[in-house]
């Protein structure tokens, strides 16, 4: 008798997130001898990935955290790393309950318009339900064959678990996202456009943030948000990405 294959439940499909950690961070996420990171993948179950010191995402010098797994294991790592270097700030300048902070996300530039939403309603929906802020970077055409943006989250750590949460979910439900999760994290084979010829990563000139940036921000009282954007102290500018 023909059986119809068992549809895969929503929560046990594989999927993928990418964000962006400043070099001098990713120690803290790899520990010593790599306990940290061995640890992190056995309580989550998730795989994550770090590119070399030496490979940075386009325009920055943060480098690229890949985790992959089921969604509730995506996360989970996600939650233990972003932990991990709040406390590690926290721990280096005293702070036992730091303001709000960022996290820079991965993502292709053909799936930024599934989380975005006619008219922006989708994202907008993530920010009254997260409260987390919002900015999504446009394409940076000064790197060839740079196909990724960064979709930034600042606020509290709950607040940008939430969002990551929210995004994800959305993502996993984009044709285009599940055809990326087998695409290198790495950006060797991006060039520069003042850098004829030679690869990004042994040569990191750093862009300015572009000034036609999409920025969303939740407008909630008693919060410290001012034009949708977010006032961060220096410190925390590097705590995961660069500004």
């Amino acid at each position: 008798m023909y059986m119809l294959p068992r549809e895969i439940d929503p929560a046990e499909k594989p999927t993928y997130i990418r964000f962006l950690v400043s070099n001098p961070l990713a120690g803290a996420v790899i520990g010593k001898g790599g306990s940290t990171i061995t640890d992190f993948q056995s309580q989550s179950r998730a795989k994550i990935q770090l590119s070399r010191s030496h490979e940075f995402f386009p325009g920055t010098t943060d480098r690229i955290i890949m985790i992959s797994g089921t969604i509730d294991e995506t996360l989970k790592a996600v939650e233990l790393i972003l932990d991990k270097l709040l406390s590690e700030i926290h721990a280096e300048d005293g702070y036992e309950a730091g303001p709000s902070t960022k996290v820079r996300l991965i993502v292709p530039n053909s799936s930024c318009g599934s989380i975005i939403g006619k008219g922006g309603a989708i994202i907008k929906s993530f920010i009254e339900d997260s409260q987390a802020g919002i900015k999504i970077s446009p394409l940076d055409h000064n790197y060839y064959g740079l196909n990724d943006r960064l979709v930034t989250l600042t606020g509290h750590l709950d607040e940008q678990l939430r969002a990551i949460d929210l995004i994800l979910s959305k993502l996993m439900e984009d044709t285009h996202y599940k055809q990326t999760m087998s695409v290198p994290y790495s950006y060797a084979g991006v060039f520069f456009s003042g850098f004829h010829g030679m690869p990004y990563g042994h040569v990191p000139p750093v862009a300015p943030m572009a000034q036609n940036a999409v920025s969303y921000g939740p407008n909630v009282a008693g919060r410290k948000f001012q034009n949708n954007k977010v006032h961060l102290l220096p410190w925390c500018l590097n705590l995961i990405g660069g500004p």
